[in-house]
């Protein structure tokens, strides 16, 4: 069984890895156009971002709190609690260096996560095309087999049918030989075919 190879292109797998590096810049460019706009040194803008980032980490608490928490909700919260922090000292901020220094930082633990992530997608998928290959090996096992049964089977027909031709043969050649005597053959001890139902009533 032959399956269609879909090969991906180069940005299609090198776009996931660019992702967190991406997300981190975004926030950042977008702080400082914040910044620019009236957020510097704004103690209301900065105490809106510290709420919304304390609301999201509380959020990110309870979802992932008791047995059977919801990780992607509390991974969800926890980052975006992050991104609401850094973009509030991003935009409050009056220089580069320490937005910068927390781009770095959050970029780093970015990749952090992503790499945890990537590392468990690239097993489950190496689990997955193994157990495809152990699967598709026993499918072409049991077809071989059965073919080599069913090439076996049309074999022995044939040889069968062979042999009958052949004995069919002979028997009409011996009948035809001319001063044949079933009795003689019978009186000499040779072997002579079992009787049909046609013969025997």
């Amino acid at each position: 069984m032959n399956e269609q190879i879909i090969a991906r292109h180069w940005l299609a797998a090198a776009a996931p890895k660019a992702a967190p590096v991406l997300a981190t810049s975004t926030v950042l460019i977008l702080a400082r156009i914040w910044n620019a706009n009236g957020a510097e040194h704004s103690t209301g803008n900065a105490v809106l971002m510290t709420a919304l980032s304390l609301a999201a980490g509380a959020v990110g608490v309870f979802a992932s709190m008791g047995h059977g928490g919801d990780k992607v909700i509390a991974g969800t919260a926890f980052a975006a609690s992050g991104a609401l922090a850094f973009t509030g000292v991003a935009g409050y901020a009056a220089g580069l260096p320490l937005p910068l220094l927390l781009w770095v930082l959050a970029t780093v633990a970015a990749y952090g996560l992503a790499a945890r992530y990537w590392r468990t997608e690239r097993r489950d998928t190496t689990a997955h095309e193994r157990h495809t290959t152990v699967r598709h090996e026993e499918h072409a096992h049991i077809e071989r087999v059965e073919a080599l049964k069913a090439g076996a089977q049309i074999e022995s027909a044939r040889a069968g049918a062979a042999y009958a031709e052949q004995l069919a043969t002979a028997l009409i050649t011996r009948a035809a030989l001319p001063g044949f005597n079933p009795q003689a053959v019978s009186a000499a001890g040779l072997p002579q075919l079992p009787a049909t139902d046609r013969e025997a009533a």
